[in-house]
C-alpha cells in the first residue's frame, strides 16, 4: 500500500470507531476485508489510528471535521505536510479536498489543543494545577515499551543480555530498579525467549514503582485484591519471594494468571474468598478507574468518559476500599492504586475513607504524572492504628 492509501484506509476504520465500534475490532474486521494488505501495511494503519485518537480533539480542530478524513487531514496539517500530496484521488488514495475543506480548520486552542474534552481539561486543571498541561500533552503520544525484570530468574543485566541475543535493545528506566525500556525491537518481545521463558513482563514503570514503593517483606503475607490480569501480582510475587494471594471481582480477568505464573516461577494462589484466607499483611486494591494517567495506551478511554461514568467510578473504588480494609491483619497495610491523575479517585477517595474510618492513617501517599519514565499512577498506603 502507498502512504496515501494508508491514510485512506485510516479514515475509514476511524469512521467506524467514531461511529461507536470499538478500535480493536474495527482494525481487525479492515484487514479480514483486505487480503491484499501485508503485515507493515496494517502495523502502519494501526498507527495512524491510535495517533488519531490520542489527538482527536486537535487533529479535527486543524482538518475541520471530528471525521475520519478530517482527522487524517488535521494530521498532516499537524506535520506540516502538504495534504494535496495525499489527497489525490490516485489509486487507492483518499479524493482530492473540495474548496470547503480548504478554507475550514483552525489551529486548537484551549483543552482542543491538549486533546480532552473540555469538562475533563476543568479536571485536569483542579487536579494538578500547574502540571496539568504537561500531563496532558504527554498523554498525546505513544507511550513508552516497558519491561520489568522478573527478579525470580534474573537481574537487569541478565535480562538485558538475553534480549539483545534476540535483536531487541533495552535500557535501564533509572525510577525502578526492575524497569527496562525496549528502545529497538518491540515487536519481536512477545516471540522472544527472554519473554517466553519468565525473564522480563510487559509492564509500565510506573506500575512497576507502585510494588516497589510497597517493598513486601519477606515472608509477609499479600493480597492483590483486583488482581485482574495479574500484573502487580507478578511483581509482588518477585520481590517478596513469597507466595502472593490474587483475587478479581470478574476472575475470568485472572484466567492467564496461573500460566504466566508459572512461567515467572512465582507463587500465585487464586482466591475466591479473601476473608477464608485472611488476614494479610499487605492488601493491595489497585481500583477500577477512569485511567485517566495511561490513555496514551487507551485513547478510546477519554472520549468514551462522561461525568456519570466517573461518579460511578468514585463511588466502586469506595466501597471497594471499605470490603478490602477488612482484610487487613492488625498492624498491617492496606494499599490504594489506580492509574488516574484525577484528585476524586485518587487523594479526595483516601480522605473521604479517613473520614469514614478514624481507626486509619495514611503512611505514605504518591502521584507519578506521564511521561518518559511511565504512566501517571497514584498510590496511598493507610494502616490501621
Amino acid at each position: 500500500m502507498t502512504p496515501a492509501a494508508r491514510v485512506a484506509a485510516a479514515a475509514e476504520v476511524l469512521d467506524e470507531i467514531l461511529a461507536g465500534a470499538p478500535a480493536e475490532p474495527a482494525l481487525s474486521g479492515w484487514a479480514r476485508r483486505s487480503r491484499f494488505a501485508g503485515s507493515k501495511d496494517r502495523r502502519a494503519l494501526r498507527d495512524l489510528v491510535f495517533d488519531a485518537l490520542r489527538r482527536r480533539r486537535s487533529y479535527a480542530a486543524r482538518g475541520g471535521a471530528d471525521t475520519g478524513r478530517g482527522l487524517m487531514l488535521g494530521r498532516l496539517r499537524d506535520a506540516g505536510e502538504d495534504p494535496d500530496s495525499v489527497f489525490t484521488g490516485v489509486g487507492h488514495a483518499p479524493p482530492p479536498l473540495s474548496e470547503a475543506e480548504r478554507t475550514a480548520g483552525n489551529p486548537p486552542e484551549g483543552a482542543a489543543a491538549r486533546d480532552l474534552p473540555d469538562w475533563l481539561w476543568d479536571r485536569f486543571e483542579a487536579s494538578l494545577g500547574t502540571d496539568a498541561d504537561g500531563a496532558a500533552r504527554a498523554l498525546r503520544d505513544r507511550a513508552p515499551v516497558h519491561l520489568r525484570v522478573n527478579l525470580l530468574r534474573t537481574d537487569r543485566a541478565g535480562a538485558v543480555a538475553a534480549l539483545a541475543g534476540e535483536g531487541i535493545c533495552a535500557r535501564p528506566v533509572e525510577t525502578v530498579e526492575t524497569a527496562l525500556e525496549v528502545t529497538e525491537g518491540a515487536r519481536l518481545v512477545a516471540r522472544s525467549r527472554a519473554y517466553l521463558d519468565g525473564l522480563v513482563e510487559l509492564q509500565d514503570a510506573a506500575s512497576q514503582a507502585v510494588v516497589a514503593r510497597l517493598a513486601p517483606r519477606a515472608g509477609g503475607r499479600v493480597l492483590d485484591y483486583c488482581a485482574g490480569g495479574g500484573g502487580k501480582t507478578l511483581a509482588l510475587a518477585a520481590l517478596a519471594r513469597a507466595p502472593v494471594w490474587a483475587h478479581d471481582a470478574h476472575p475470568r480477568r485472572m484466567r492467564d494468571l496461573p500460566a504466566r505464573a508459572a512461567r515467572a516461577q512465582a507463587d500465585v494462589r487464586i482466591v475466591d474468598d479473601p476473608a477464608a484466607e485472611g488476614p494479610f499483611d499487605i492488601v493491595l486494591c489497585d481500583a477500577p478507574c477512569s485511567g485517566s494517567g495511561s490513555w496514551r495506551r487507551d485513547p478510546e478511554a477519554k472520549w468514551r468518559l462522561d461525568p456519570e461514568g466517573l461518579a460511578g467510578l468514585e463511588a466502586l473504588q469506595a466501597r471497594i476500599l471499605e470490603t478490602a480494609a477488612q482484610f487487613v491483619a492488625p498492624g498491617g497495610r492496606l494499599a490504594y492504586a489506580t492509574c488516574s491523575v484525577l484528585e476524586g479517585e485518587n487523594r479526595a477517595q483516601v480522605e473521604a475513607f479517613l473520614a469514614r474510618n478514624p481507626g486509619w492513617v495514611r503512611t505514605d501517599c504518591h502521584l507519578w504524572l506521564p511521561g518518559p519514565s511511565g504512566d501517571g499512577f497514584f498510590l496511598a498506603v493507610l494502616t490501621a492504628q
